[in-house]
């Protein structure tokens, strides 16, 4: 009987510290790589082979196609305004059509620059937000910081784990959560370089009514993308400002709720404006019914 329970603790003891490897493995890592993939700003153009593919002049990358089809819009308009003197369609005057493509040309060539400034805009209202915990909570409020709040104030100690416990297992909720945050934000940061590689496109769609619903769908959706920055800067900051006891299971579970709002940050933001969705289990269910 004894040796039966020294085997069953040596199980025990094995399974902790597998989970106490996992989960140092992760604070030590993956919070500082959140900080980097969440809080984006124009850096994010300034990959060399980035700005190559969008195009670093008219006759080169991502420009160079959208220029071409500047060309393909004139094109059309003229075939199209001549066939109205037939069919007595209404279409808008060539005076029109000329002073929009000049004005969307010119902001389609400088698509870049404005990117830049959207960026670096929507950066610092979200750096602002966490500027003001920091003075008044004199706390970094960024996700490498998280992880030392939740272990002090929960009393979570990875070097002397118990999954089995009550704190265990909320380290472990807490752990894997993070690892759904990763995935997430990381798909988050594809899709802003994809839709900002689509802006010359949606720039030169307002030349024409037919197309402008192009630039109202991608102005929508990179806003959304956007915007969440700022409600997880206001979700970090209610997390950092919640006054927490050591003893006090509702505070643990508050975190608990703390991170599953930042995996639900985008979901807020569909509901709210609409865009893109970047939650995971999400898209895993919207690509098993397109396989479908």
């Amino acid at each position: 009987m004894e040796k039966a329970n020294d085997i069953t603790q040596v199980i025990i003891d094995t399974i902790n510290y597998i989970f106490e490897s996992l989960f140092s493995s992760i604070d030590n890592n993956l919070y500082s790589v959140l900080d980097n993939i969440t809080f984006i700003s124009s850096n994010i153009l300034n990959d060399k082979n980035f700005g190559n593919i969008f195009g670093t002049s008219t006759t080169n990358g991502i420009l160079l196609i959208a220029n071409s089809l500047l060309l393909a819009f004139i094109l059309y308009y003229s075939i199209r305004y001549l066939l109205s003197h037939f069919t007595y369609r209404q279409t808008e005057s060539p005076s029109s059509f000329i002073m929009k493509l000049i004005i969307y040309g010119i902001s389609m060539n400088c698509s870049f620059f404005i990117l830049s400034f959207v960026l670096d805009l929507n950066f610092n209202i979200s750096l602002a937000i966490r500027t003001i915990g920091e003075n008044l909570l004199g706390k970094s409020i960024c996700f490498s910081s998280l992880i030392t709040s939740i272990n002090s104030n929960m009393s979570i100690n990875t070097s002397s784990l118990n999954i089995f416990s009550l704190d265990g297992l909320i380290k472990g909720t807490l752990s894997i959560s993070l690892l759904n945050l990763v995935l997430s934000y990381s798909l988050r940061y594809i899709m802003i370089k994809v839709f900002i590689l689509l802006a010359p496109f949606a720039i030169l769609s307002l030349s024409l009514n037919s197309t402008s619903w192009f630039f109202k769908s991608w102005i929508k959706n990179l806003f959304a993308l956007l915007f969440i920055q700022i409600i997880i800067s206001l979700i970090l900051l209610i997390l950092f400002s919640m006054d927490y006891s050591n003893n006090d299971l509702l505070s643990k579970f508050v975190y608990i709720g703390g991170i599953y709002a930042l995996i639900q940050a985008n979901s807020f933001v569909r509901e709210f404006i609409g865009g893109v969705s970047t939650n995971i289990s999400q898209s895993f269910k919207n690509f098993n019914m397109f396989k479908k």
